[in-house]
């Protein structure tokens, strides 16, 4: 019996793309509370029957696009090497992921703030910090001065605010440097190439 995962249809991609786009575009211009699935079909150009072969109804739609959010970050996430420490190139390869889809994120983490993209992503990085922290403890390299939930609270709450306001400003730096400047904050040794404070 074959594991591997169902190729979705190209129609079906491009039609939630277009729902998503379509939602992206509402938020800038709607509270969350005013957007119907009216509005979005009409802006979409697609019909009401197409958007509830996809969708529930928004509540579910919003709940699919986090989760499609988080599975996009945890796919980068992983890509993290199995020896102790914290590399801190996959934190630049989630930047570049989310400034190449910054209108998204601006939206969903930036100004709307819809709690469910936000919660989510936050409990994806502490995972992750708490995972590496689990082998730095291992390696008995973990600094044993600082207790461990507190490391994590601080490193996910110090990624994710940063995020929301380098989103919220525009994207005034490039991932590279900012990268470069939060293993300073963080102090982990930082890629080579995150020199260049500008965009």
């Amino acid at each position: 019996m074959s594991t591997k995962p169902q190729r979705i249809d190209p129609r079906v991609l491009r039609t939630r793309l277009l729902i998503r786009n379509a939602f992206i575009e509402l938020l800038h211009e709607l509270e969350l509370e005013k957007i119907t699935v009216n509005r979005i079909a009409e802006r979409a150009t697609i019909n009401r029957v197409t958007f509830y072969l996809h969708y529930q109804d928004i509540p579910d739609m919003v709940d699919k696009l986090a989760e499609d959010m988080i599975n996009e970050i945890h796919a980068i996430l992983k890509e993290a090497p199995d020896p102790p420490g914290f590399n801190i190139q996959i934190i630049q390869n989630m930047l570049e992921h989310i400034a190449d889809n910054s209108n998204f994120y601006k939206v969903l983490l930036a100004s709307k703030r819809i709690p469910v993209f936000t919660e989510r992503l936050m409990k994806l990085i502490a995972d992750f910090i708490t995972s590496r922290m689990d082998k730095l403890e291992a390696s008995s390299a973990l600094n044993a001065r600082v207790k461990k939930d507190i490391a994590i609270w601080y490193g996910s709450s110090a990624i994710i605010g940063t995020i929301v306001f380098w989103l919220r400003n525009d994207l005034p730096y490039t991932p590279e440097f900012l990268t470069a400047q939060l293993s300073e904050l963080l102090h982990l040794p930082r890629p080579d190439s995150a020199q260049n404070p500008n965009p």
